[in-house]
């Protein structure tokens, strides 16, 4: 009796298991973005960082956002903690947003060593796909507290044309 409920009980916790880490993928794989470093990024180098500290998929992080749609826009936001406005880029293309950017690395200062660097740094592009057309000109972006909201009216008319937005 102890046997099969022993079983019981690993079946179970393996079954739990297996549902979280598809939840996880199903939820976070669009959010999964690729930083390649560019010109300004300013990453320390090998000599400033413990070897258990660089980790194979560093260069790539989670961007979360949300879509949200009702009667007469659609209002998207995603998470870019860490830059500027000034080093956002925002495109209407055919039915998606395109997110672009560069997040730079800081230094605290030029003694030291990083033990630690979970944190994405470089170039990065995201698309986010629209649910339906909208009218380009009139999208309006801000970018507060790390989060970045992009608000569109919805369009009467075919696909919107490519556009760039402001970010204020």
């Amino acid at each position: 009796m102890k046997l099969e409920n022993l079983k019981e009980n690993v079946g179970a916790w393996w079954d739990n298991l297996a549902e979280g880490w598809r939840h996880l993928r199903d939820s976070a794989a669009s959010a999964l973005t690729s930083f390649k470093p560019g010109e300004q990024t300013n990453l320390p180098g090998e000599a400033e960082i413990d070897a258990g500290a660089r980790l194979p998929g560093r260069g790539w992080g989670m961007l979360g956002g949300d879509v949200f749609e009702d009667e007469t826009r659609v209002v998207v936001r995603l998470e870019v903690p860490g830059m500027a406005k000034e080093d956002i880029d925002i495109e209407v293309r055919e039915d998606a947003l395109v997110i672009s950017g560069e997040k730079r690395f800081e230094r605290e200062s030029s003694e030291g060593r990083w033990r630690v660097m979970q944190c994405a740094y470089g170039s990065f592009r995201r698309t986010v796909p629209l649910p339906v057309a909208i009218q380009a000109e009139e999208a309006r972006a801000t970018y507060r507290n790390g989060v970045l909201r992009v608000e569109m009216p919805k369009s009467a008319r075919g696909k919107p044309r490519g556009v760039s937005i402001r970010v204020d």
